[in-house]
């Protein structure tokens, strides 16, 4: 039996249902967000300023979130966490000529700190549910984290279709809704000491005092960072600039790439079964992956500097960037867990994931100064630069 305890199981499904309505909801609002202020005449940088809050305030919240976490339990840093993106839904509905950008980005502001809170709070709960044996923990991470991040490119399109048929204001009321009814049901189902450590930590250990996670923190950064200095801005922008794709297109291609990615995340266990032999990864194994994974970036930007055809380099090369992130990523996920004890798992998920959120916004802002200074080959060249400073954290991360 993988679960810990006769209610562990029911607790899991609680847990991942809860977190897969939030990611939904997540998703289809950046898309709504992007769609709806694209068409009230929103200048690009401006749209892209109403997510600064929100990667901002996801460093603070993982920051701070775990040793919250920690003191007040699992159970209820998830539903502030969804109370917070109600709120945040809430503050959309009001009449168009009320939304200036910063108010808008105040909401997202909410909505970047209960994503973060939710997140951490649902990754952090597996640890205390599932029992680590012959590669259970692995898998149910694996399951969890695959399952959310195809539920966001389903988030996407679910964006653009409540936008089409009920318009902004009415999608943000819907959205609100079917959270309510989420925070409800999982607030009757969960313990209410799920995650909470018997000690109370001081407020010192929001820093991690393990080398081991901050090591793989320290990765993890860089690792989010080169996905983000290529994805974010210069491929889009290429995309509909240089290769003349329609917004549509874009978009559509974008969201399938989040689904697939999400999907190989969840096999993650079974595709590389053989490179831990039966148990979970080790530090040795995110070595290896994160090695192989340098020269995805590398090789893109070498066929488009050769001039050989721009398209089908991007497409190749995004599949199979897409797949060997994914496992790189889920082999993170399960070690933050596999690295932590029960009493400080909740401070160091959320110190994880402080570095996790660091990394994408450092990927974000430097995507557009790249891409303006040197193309896209320029944001391939610093994910490629990204990925090996994180190989060379990565040699040093414990190993079976």
């Amino acid at each position: 039996m993988s679960f810990a305890g006769d209610n562990a199981l029911r607790n899991y499904l609680v847990v991942t249902g809860s977190y897969w309505a939030f990611t939904l909801t997540d998703g289809a609002l950046r898309m709504l967000v992007v769609l709806y202020f694209h068409q009230l005449g929103y200048a690009p940088l401006d749209i892209a300023l109403l997510f600064l809050f929100y990667e901002f305030f996801g460093v603070v919240t993982n920051l701070l979130g775990g040793w919250v976490g920690a003191r007040i339990g699992l159970n209820l840093t998830m539903h502030i966490g969804i109370g917070l993106q109600i709120i945040a839904l809430l503050m959309l509905t009001v009449d168009a000529s009320m939304l200036s950008v910063a108010y808008v980005m105040a909401a997202q502001a909410l909505s970047g700190i209960a994503k973060d809170l939710n997140k951490m709070s649902a990754k952090a709960s597996v640890k205390l549910m599932v029992v680590d044996r012959e590669g259970s923990l692995f898998k149910w991470v694996a399951v969890l984290t695959g399952s959310k991040n195809a539920l966001k490119g389903v988030g996407f399109f679910l964006g653009g279709l409540l936008l089409s048929l009920f318009g902004f204001q009415h999608a943000m009321w819907i959205m609100a809704t079917m959270l309510l009814a989420v925070l409800l049901l999982s607030y009757f189902m969960l313990p209410k000491q799920l995650g909470m450590a018997r000690r109370k930590p001081k407020f010192i250990h929001i820093l991690s005092r393990s080398e081991a996670i901050n090591r793989l923190s320290a990765a993890r950064l860089f690792l989010f960072a080169a996905r983000d200095v290529w994805f974010v801005v210069g491929l889009p922008v290429f995309f509909s600039g240089v290769l003349g794709w329609s917004n549509t297109a874009v978009g559509t291609f974008l969201a399938l790439w989040v689904i697939g990615y999400g999907l190989v995340q969840s096999l993650a266990p079974k595709l590389i079964r053989r490179s831990h032999h039966g148990h979970g990864p080790d530090g040795a194994t995110a070595l290896l992956w994160v090695a192989i994974l340098t020269l995805s970036p590398a090789a893109i930007a070498v066929a488009l500097y050769a001039g050989f055809d721009a398209a089908a380099s991007l497409i190749i090369g995004l599949a199979v960037f897409g797949v060997l992130f994914a496992i790189n990523s889920a082999i993170h996920s399960y070690l933050i867990l596999h690295y932590s004890e029960h009493e400080e798992v909740a401070g160091n998920v959320g110190f994880y994931y402080m570095a996790n959120a660091a990394g994408r916004l450092t990927g974000t802002v430097l995507s557009g100064w790249s891409y303006q200074q040197h193309g896209m080959v320029g944001c391939l060249a610093w994910s490629a630069l990204f990925l090996c400073i994180a190989t060379i954290i990565s040699r040093r991360l414990p190993s079976t």
